[in-house]
């Protein structure tokens, strides 16, 4: 039986670090975060500062206290006792590979390692365990972690089914919802659909058939709303009508697959690349990161309070 996970080191307290740390704190758990840049721990207990607000108003764990996180530059102190490591290191696998020898070295081996990586395969970053890869796992959050529910489950080549099932369990319990790849694919599976979508958007862009603004509003305000609440293929079984997700490929698979063929693949020239900021700055209209950040979380608790209430 696995041990109770009550004590987390964090490891990289930048935007996903620092995110990560203020769930983990608001669900009663202990966390020792580490980082090695100047500064990281202000920036990062001021980080939770303004995120726990938005939190209290979600509901906080019967245990939540922001006091339960220390803070060392020294990883070594930082992991010493943890029952789990999220990991939050640079996308770069020759720093995955050290950092994830140090770590095998210095942990017992029923400890997991859960990496946030956004696009690196496990079974590449795993290498650099030399005693236990079965415990590492790619433990991949959509930001903001703190709010945002989904978190991508990816093992490597040697990851045990153990290791998945734990740490399944325990993203579970924290309120999220989790999403298994069975195999290994650059950028997991939501940066990809993500990714696909924002092709499309840069490509009708760079061809002069509608401004940034505008095919930003084309998604939040259409299909957009939509995904908030189903994803694309529940709804287009609604989209079928009486007859459902059959009537729907009766009706829709020609035209589609007609959309398919011609959907663009831009290369992002420094052209383009202007013209992107310049209409994204455009459309922010003088609102600060900081400003877009709070219109951004408000309108993302008052949709998840709505889905968990369902």
């Amino acid at each position: 039986m696995s041990k109770p996970i009550r004590k987390i080191a964090v490891i990289g307290t930048g935007a996903i670090g620092a995110s990560w740390a203020t769930l983990f704190l608001s669900r009663g758990l202990e966390v020792v975060a580490t980082d090695i840049a100047p500064g990281a721990e202000s920036r990062l207990r001021q980080f939770i500062d303004q995120a726990w607000p938005a939190l209290e108003s979600m509901g906080l764990g019967a245990d939540a206290d922001k006091g339960k996180l220390s803070f060392t530059q020294d990883m070594h102190k930082a992991i010493e006792g943890s029952d789990l490591v999220q990991e939050n290191g640079p996308e770069r696998i020759d720093f995955k590979l050290s950092l994830y020898e140090t770590l095998d070295a210095n942990l017992p081996p029923e400890v997991p390692i859960v990496s946030s990586s956004s696009g690196l395969m496990m079974s590449d970053i795993q290498v650099g365990c030399k005693r236990y890869p079965e415990r590492c796992v790619i433990g991949h959050p959509f930001n903001p972690p703190h709010l945002i529910p989904l978190v991508e489950i990816v093992g490597g080549k040697h990851t045990s089914e153990q290791t998945i099932q734990q740490v399944t369990e325990f993203y579970r319990a924290l309120g999220k919802r989790t999403v298994r790849l069975h195999k290994e694919v650059p950028g997991h599976v939501a940066n990809r659909l993500a990714s696909a979508l924002f092709r499309e958007i840069v490509y009708l862009v760079s061809e002069g058939v509608i401004s940034v603004e505008d095919a930003d509003t084309a998604v939040c305000w259409g299909p957009g709303l939509r995904w908030g609440v189903m994803g694309p293929s529940l709804l287009y079984h609604l989209g079928g009508g009486d007859g459902g997700i059959e009537h729907f490929f009766d009706q829709f698979t020609g035209p589609m697959q007609a959309w398919w063929k011609v959907l663009g693949n831009p290369v992002i020239t420094p052209e383009i690349r202007q013209k992107m900021i310049d209409g994204v700055k455009a459309e922010a209209d003088g609102r600060s990161l900081t400003q877009l950040a709070t219109q951004r979380d408000t309108a993302l608790i008052a949709l998840l309070k709505a889905r968990f209430h369902e």
